[in-house]
């Protein structure tokens, strides 16, 4: 915890009440003075103190918060999994970001108003703003290097703390903030606020440029095609999209324009297909492994994206498969343990109607096939996903044991990671995967072994989940955010 030396008085912004809102923009528009004051109150000190000796006061400023109060229990409609709380209490979220989350915050809010009837108060917290999260968002603030100043940053501010730090709410049940309300949102305003920022590290863009439906994949091809993809579109009047976005958040709005990418490029390159109201698509080139996976996964997740989907290559582990064949995922094998100590194995992880027939429709519309004939292309399956890369080097009989019992058709080391992290957090998830080598009948992957029809399907796979994302965009969010994904205790927002 932040414990602030008793010798000291502590200095804040003007602390307001508490006020009863019934109007959601109304509420939204409060939060984002009530942080703005915040930030610059942190920025300001942090400005003027930096440079000289320890203050002799200590700063502090507190994230915003929304709370809500009810004695009864709502009258919803009971296809709705998000929009209300499940019984009488006290609720409450703290909230950073507020001006890059104002949509999504009134559309909850304004589920919230409505479905109980009842205003909700929105006011300071007694959560602290940590001064790094501040002024990592004020590009007029100068940050000396670690170890210029002459005392300890901890002594004078606020700084990140764990214990408001993490993902207790998505991961079990009964977790209640230290004042006994139960949560509204499934993060913590610390929690999303260190996503935000390790987001900007590993992928070079801004959060504000990521789009709702966001694209995973495993091999930079897809990443060319996606500019190519993102150009066209541009040419295009019609097709609704405004702009693209690269690495070192460069944008472009015409198709002819230059993206000069920096010099050296991020962990995991991203780029955003932009439409209006965060519609269009985001491509983030995760590269290899189940960690690259869950990293990426446990960031993007605190932007309540509508639908992820990995689009990547795998092994093959059908005879009958062709290089180029297409694999839709209806379950996963998990042996990638990077999520074992968040959500045990045992946890099955079921494919969603919604994003099956998305993927579905998609392949028969770039394919031109249908029905029985699109089985020539396209296996539904069992993907397993491990954590060895060069898992053909160990003794074969086990792996290929687990593998035939449990009717696997395809191999990754993404897809269960990405569609496990989606169930964790109540994102809707998905994977189409292209077969790119067949390790189990001597068809490794090679060069020089690509043939035309290997390369017109990769060419094709990344318009498919372009596609797919298209018609899910076409979908009413209540039917993309079902039940399924929604346990017995669940937060009232997204």
């Amino acid at each position: 915890m932040n414990t602030p030396d008793a010798s000291f008085p502590i200095l804040t912004p003007p602390l307001r009440a508490h006020e009863a809102f019934s109007d959601a923009r109304a509420a939204t528009a409060r939060l984002i003075e009530l942080y703005q004051e915040a930030t610059d109150f942190l920025c300001n000190q942090f400005s003027q103190s930096v440079s000289g000796p320890r203050p002799d006061v200590r700063f502090r400023a507190f994230y915003p918060e929304v709370r809500l109060t009810t004695n009864t229990f709502a009258q919803t409609d009971s296809r709705l999994s998000f929009g209300h709380v499940a019984a009488p209490g006290m609720y409450s979220a703290t909230i950073t970001r507020p001006d890059l989350f104002a949509g999504y915050l009134e559309q909850q809010i304004g589920l919230l108003i409505e479905n109980h009837g009842t205003s909700v108060m929105v006011g300071p917290s007694g959560t602290e703003m940590p001064v790094h999260f501040a002024v990592s968002n004020n590009p007029s603030v100068t940050v000396p290097q670690q170890g210029a100043m002459q005392y300890p940053l901890r002594d004078a501010f606020d700084v990140p703390d764990l214990s408001t730090t993490h993902d207790e709410i998505v991961n079990v049940m009964g977790w209640t903030h230290p004042d006994g309300s139960h949560p509204l949102a499934p993060f913590t305003a610390q929690r999303v606020d260190y996503s935000l920022a390790r987001l900007a590290h590993y992928t070079a863009t801004a959060p504000e440029h990521f789009q709702n439906y966001v694209l995973f994949t495993n091999y930079q091809f897809y990443v060319e095609e996606f500019e190519t993809y993102a150009r066209e579109a541009l040419a295009d009047p019609d097709s609704g999209y405004t702009s693209f976005v690269g690495p070192g958040n460069v944008e472009i709005a015409g198709a002819q324009d230059d993206m000069v990418q920096p010099a050296k490029l991020p962990q995991m390159p991203t780029y955003h297909l932009k439409r209006a109201g965060g519609s269009g698509v985001t491509l983030v080139n995760i590269g290899v492994g189940p960690s690259n996976a869950k990293t990426a996964t446990d960031h993007i997740a605190v932007l309540r994206p509508h639908a992820w989907l990995m689009v990547g290559h795998c092994a093959g582990l059908r005879n009958s498969q062709r290089l180029g064949d297409f694999v839709l995922a209806h379950a996963y094998l998990r042996e990638d343990h990077v999520l074992d100590d968040d959500l045990p194995v045992w946890v099955p992880i079921p494919a969603l109607a919604e994003i099956q027939i998305a993927l579905e429709q998609a392949v028969a519309s770039v394919t031109k096939l249908s029905g029985y004939e699109l089985k020539r292309i396209m296996r539904t399956g069992t993907v397993a996903t491990i954590d060895n890369r060069n898992w053909e080097l160990r003794e074969q009989a086990g792996p290929v044991q687990r593998l035939s019992q449990s009717r696997a058709v395809a191999l990754d080391m993404e897809s269960a990671t990405i569609a496990a992290n989606g169930f964790r957090f109540r994102v809707p998830y998905g994977t189409l995967l292209c077969v790119s080598d067949k390790p189990l009948h001597g068809e490794l992957k090679l060069p020089g072994m690509a043939s035309d029809f290997y390369k017109t399907q990769v060419a094709s796979h990344l318009k498919i989940g372009i596609k797919a994302m298209e018609n899910l965009r076409e979908m009413p969010l209540e039917s993309i955010h079902s039940r399924k994904l929604r346990s017995f205790e669940e937060t009232a927002f997204l």
